[in-house]
């Protein structure tokens, strides 16, 4: 019996787990339903039950019985695969959200402290009047180097420490950055800072995402992930404030304040989240079920010996055994070359659901908001007939902050397929207007006015739509043998396409620009002694927003309202374009036999029609 019942390591502790006279997959799905069978004979003794002899789900019903009196879960029901969400749950989800400022604030206060008066002479001498170009290129870019290679190491840390630990590390890798740079007095020292910093920050960025992904009860994961966006939104805000108030500092008071406020941030987030619980899944990665259960419901705020709580548990457990069975992952080189398997065409396969994580965050960059809030001051300007363009660059700002909480409504409501579809749709309508206005009439008054309304009314359909939309999807269409890998690729591909399509770090380039690794393509397009496209350069980013129009209908699916295991089956057995109309309609722990609930049949949602996107 025992050689019978092989499994996976990562559910299996070390020393314990059995030869393999079977499959995996004839192991978890022709045995289940034999040995949920064979439990209720009378022989079967209470201390053969405990681990690691028999199979999760078979481990956790048993558990059940002994507390409740024989009360099995009915885990082959759809309809409870998760508990209501309560305010405890909600504010704890909510809280991980808190994320997003220190990574705006980061990110925005970089450019003010390198306008400041006393920051360029303490950096470059009392004579100065700008920073060297060098310089300010070096300063700017070595934050994203850091952040695409922290990124890609938190994929790890996540699997091996936690997500929540991985979190807590990166801000107190970014505490130590951010030190450096308050005590620094020299350009070598706050460079060294901010790549520390950066470390941390990619740490923070990539992980944040999966872990309120994975907690996150399904009804509201898409606008606790939209605020997110919003937290970042409140970071840039912050930090524009803050430069505002010390940039007449003539102490170094001027640079070190809006530094050193970075601290605060990441303070807050790693103090609170030790009292934040882990993600369940993590621990049911590790094998550790007994934990994955007291975590799950103190998240849900159910007893642990809750119907919902042992449903939601078996199916995560299932799902994660059905995974590993179809693709094993035993060492660190499969851990990452399962990202890369399967063929392109499948919908479901690891490498479609890379590329398509990866590939999102390259387009959210391509809609060319970057180009709008890094260097719509110096476009403005270039205008000639704008009398306060840093005015109107606040109002840029103002408008994504006040817009992005409508994505808290619109991502659970609408739906994120439709939201990506229409907002690529409506961003790409926006430029093109802006282009031609722009070039018929450069020089009106009348016109200037109509682009800039246009553009305002652009960046509302980006914060709506493609700037929380691209986050949220991402963390749901990884499977848990990859998650953590697959949300850390994505995010490092969307630092990547930054040092595409940020401005140029130079005496002529706004001031307010940051955050980008090398200027390539944009000094190229918009410099006056290079492209000078003026106005033109939004029928490059029309011509993006078109194809993000016609990469949302054809490859997005839509995930409002599943599981995290229910988007895995839905990615198996629909395509983008119907994905919309898809219910769910079995479970794991039932379609591997490890329920006495048999399988229902395929359900569609017929009500709706054909969808309209």
């Amino acid at each position: 019996m025992f050689l019978l019942l092989g499994g996976h390591k990562e559910v299996f502790p070390d020393g314990l787990r059995p030869n393999l006279l079977f499959p995996p997959i004839f192991q978890v799905k022709q045995l289940g339903s034999w040995l949920l069978r064979l439990s209720s004979l009378p022989f079967w003794s209470t201390s053969l039950r405990h681990p690691p002899f028999f199979p999760p789900v078979i481990q956790l019903r048993t558990r059940l019985e002994m507390a409740g009196g024989g009360a099995t879960p009915a885990v082959g029901d759809v309809s409870r695969v998760e508990a209501p969400v309560t305010m405890k749950a909600y504010l704890m989800c909510v809280f991980a959200a808190f994320g997003g400022i220190f990574f705006g604030y980061d990110s925005g206060y970089i450019a003010g402290v390198m306008g400041m008066e006393y920051f360029i002479h303490t950096i470059a001498g009392p004579d100065a009047e700008t920073l060297p170009s060098a310089d300010k290129s070096l300063i700017t870019s070595i934050l994203s180097a850091g952040t695409f290679f922290g990124a890609l190491v938190a994929g790890d840390l996540a699997d091996w420490i936690g997500r929540r630990f991985t979190i807590i590390a990166g801000c107190a890798v970014f505490c130590v950055g951010v030190a450096l740079q308050t005590a620094s007095a020299s350009l070598g020292l706050i460079v060294a800072g901010r790549l520390v910093a950066g470390f941390g920050v990619g740490f923070v960025s990539a992980i944040i995402i999966l872990y309120m992904s994975e907690i996150a009860p399904r009804k509201v994961r898409g606008a606790i992930v939209s605020g997110y966006q919003f937290c970042i939104c409140i970071g840039l805000l912050l930090a524009s404030c803050v430069n505002y108030g010390t940039q007449d500092y003539t102490n170094s008071g001027s640079y070190r304040i809006p530094i050193g406020l970075q601290l605060l941030w990441a303070l807050i987030l790693g103090f609170g989240l030790f009292f934040l619980p882990e993600s369940p899944r993590f621990y049911v990665k590790k094998g550790q079920l007994d934990l994955a259960a007291t975590n799950l419901a103190n998240l849900r705020g159910q007893p642990v010996d809750s119907a919902y709580i042992q449903d939601e548990l078996a199916e995560i457990i299932a799902n994660h055994e059905h995974e590993m069975a179809a693709v094993p992952n035993n060492n660190y080189l499969q851990s990452w070359a399962i990202c890369f398997k399967g063929s392109l065409w499948e919908g479901s396969s690891y490498l479609r659901r890379t590329i398509l994580g990866t590939s999102m965050q390259m387009m959210q960059q391509w809609t060319g908001i970057n180009f709008v809030f890094y260097f719509g001051t110096t476009f403005f300007q270039q205008l000639g007939t704008i009398s306060n363009p840093f005015l109107i660059s606040m109002v840029t700002t103002l408008v994504n902050v006040c817009m992005t909480p409508i994505s808290f409504w619109s991502m659970e409501r609408i739906g994120r397929r439709k939201l990506l579809v229409w907002g690529a749709l409506g961003m790409a309508v926006c430029e093109f207007i802006v282009a031609i206005v722009g070039t018929i009439r450069p020089d009106d008054d009348a016109a200037v006015k109509t682009m800039i309304a246009f553009i305002c009314i652009y960046i509302a359909f980006f914060a709506t739509t493609w700037g929380p939309g691209a986050w949220v999807v991402i963390g749901e269409i990884f499977p848990l043998p990859m998650r953590a890998k697959g949300v850390a690729l994505s995010t490092a591909s969307n630092w990547m396409c930054k040092c595409l399509f940020s401005p140029p770090v130079s005496p002529s380039a706004n001031p307010l620009a940051g955050n980008c690794i090398i200027a390539v393509i944009t000094p190229y397009m918009v410099d006056e002694d290079k492209g000078n496209l003026g106005a033109k350069v939004f029928f490059i980013w029309g011509s993006l927003c078109t194809c993000c129009f016609v990469y949302s209908y054809f490859l997005i699916p839509e995930t409002k309202g599943l599981t995290l295991e229910q988007v895995d089956q839905m990615l198996s057995e629909t395509n983008p374009r119907t994905s919309a109309r898809w219910v769910p309609h079995t479970t794991y722990t039932a379609e591997m036999g490890m329920t006495e609930k048999g399988r229902t049949g395929h359900v569609e949602n017929t009500t709706s029609g054909d969808e309209s996107v």
